[in-house]
């Protein structure tokens, strides 16, 4: 559909003087404000397929061409790829909630699991009073009639403490369950009897008072906790970045770089990862457990992200293929290093910090 451009020469939106369709001061294309519905969704679409082009653009040097990207946009070539930190923020944030709903599915076993199976394990009825709420007995037993189904995946969580890991697990050692303390002060009279060495640290103390809080206002310890922890781990991983390209900055200081050079190739590099991890995710929901591909997987995409590593690091910095390996294994070090505090660090804070 054509275009309708104004005859005037100044810009609506800044005043500027034009010198052609688009102003070089804001960028705005000098169009006519009044036009049809038509024309109004035409531009919005194309601005749609715009991205939508660049995007698609973007991927092929992405996944075939490690390093490729970040040569071109330090040459100026930039407008038929996406800006790396749009693509980072697009990319991330489907790979971490991709990340996180994957890992919040529960596998139950294969065979049936009945009531008493349940009450066994754990060392409780749930028909009987017990700590649960009429809600959690109900949840629980409904887990159980899921996987009597049949149902290989089940989510099956409930606003309950006594389970370390929130979830209900057959395969786990909860035979305490029923001696497990009911308040917080009872907690530390228990903790006062065992010898001192067996008494929890000061972390796993606050975090028992958190999650006897929590109960108390009817949420759940292990999900409260997590949800936070999800959110402020995306948020780490940005941060990180830029200790990333600052790792590159001495690692390659004689290749006499920028550092937002290294920083344009951290956002590529960990495009490129985030997606390629993403795909693996989904692969993986399609491909039925039984097959025992998984770890087959995860340790295949190890051996290509190394290979990306590699690629990307010659194609970037120009170093020999010795050079390029040794200097590969001291930034991972060093970025391991770092990653190690600052997701320690996330967890301590957002225990702090979670209400």
């Amino acid at each position: 559909m054509k275009k309708h451009y104004r005859h005037e020469t100044d810009c609506l939106n800044c005043g500027t003087t034009l010198e052609g369709k688009f102003c070089h001061n804001c960028g705005q294309e000098n169009l006519e404000m009044k036009e049809s519905f038509g024309h109004m969704m035409n531009h919005a679409i194309s601005d749609y397929f715009h991205f939508d082009y660049q995007f698609f653009h973007t991927l092929k040097p992405l996944f075939f061409q490690p390093g490729k990207l970040t040569n071109e946009y330090m040459a100026g070539h930039r407008v038929q790829y996406l800006h790396p930190v749009k693509m980072y923020i697009f990319i991330s944030l489907i790979y971490f909630l991709l990340l996180f709903k994957t890992n919040s599915v529960v596998n139950f076993e294969s065979k049936p699991v009945t009531t008493e199976q349940i009450n066994k394990k754990i060392g409780i009825s749930i028909d009987q009073d017990n700590g649960l709420s009429a809600s959690q007995k109900a949840e629980l037993k409904r887990a159980i009639i899921d996987s009597a189904k049949g149902n290989s995946k089940i989510k099956a969580r409930y606003n309950d403490t006594a389970f370390s890991d929130g979830i209900i697990n057959i395969n786990a050692d909860t035979s305490d369950f029923a001696n497990r303390p009911k308040t917080y002060n009872d907690y530390l009279v228990k903790q006062s009897k065992l010898p001192a060495n067996k008494r929890d640290n000061f972390f796993s103390r606050y975090m028992a008072k958190k999650s006897y809080s929590w109960r108390a206002q009817g949420k759940n310890a292990k999900e409260e906790f997590m949800t936070e922890f999800e959110h402020n781990t995306s948020k780490m991983m940005f941060l990180l970045l830029p200790v990333f390209a600052l790792i590159l900055s001495v690692a390659f200081y004689k290749n006499k770089k920028y550092y937002v050079e290294h920083l344009i190739y951290a956002f590529h590099y960990h495009c490129f990862v985030f997606l390629f991890l993403t795909i693996i995710m989904l692969i993986q929901l399609l491909i039925p457990n039984s097959w025992g591909l998984t770890e087959w997987m995860y340790g295949l995409a190890g051996l290509v992200i190394i290979w990306y590593t590699y690629r990307s690091f010659r194609m970037v910095y120009h170093r020999s293929a010795i050079r390029t390996i040794t200097k590969m294994m001291g930034i991972a070090l060093a970025y391991l290093f770092a990653f190690s505090i600052c997701i320690t660090a996330v967890a301590l804070i957002t225990a702090l910090i979670a209400v």
